[in-house]
């Protein structure tokens, strides 16, 4: 039943919905990071788990975390064959960097569960993306 209702959503909405999906986890879980008071005081200090959060550091956190959003509006407007393989990129990266994360310091339980979400999340991307096949209509 899910498959038929899937089935009839736009592929170009579902993939661009999925994105702001993952978005919107990734910035709630970096939210929840704020109330807790040890990360929180490392966030003053400079240093997390180790990590000196530098210039390039935030700068190249800022890059990753703006490949979701930018899929968002890619997912809508690229033609079918840049739009698959754009879908298969950031996903596969995305869920990689996410992957690795968990094995950075000490991840909390929060941090789990909203890393298991936004996993599963853009691994779908990613195997919904190498599904699609192009339609007359595309």
């Amino acid at each position: 039943m899910l498959q038929a209702k899937i089935g009839k959503i736009d592929r170009k909405t579902l993939l661009s919905t999925l994105w702001i999906f993952a978005s919107l986890n990734y910035l709630y879980c970096d939210v929840v990071g704020l109330m807790d008071a040890n990360l929180l005081k490392q966030f003053l200090t400079g240093r997390v788990e180790g990590i000196e959060m530098s210039q390039g550091f935030l700068l190249g956190a800022s890059m990753l975390v703006e490949l979701p959003m930018v899929m968002v509006l890619l997912s809508r407007i690229l033609v079918f064959r840049l739009n698959r393989w754009a879908n298969i990129i950031a996903g596969f990266i995305m869920t990689v960097v996410q992957s690795a994360t968990l094995f950075l310091g000490s991840p909390t339980i929060y941090y789990i569960f909203f890393s298991i979400i936004e996993i599963t999340t853009t691994a779908f991307i990613v195997w919904y993306a190498w599904k699609w096949h192009k339609t007359r209509s595309e």
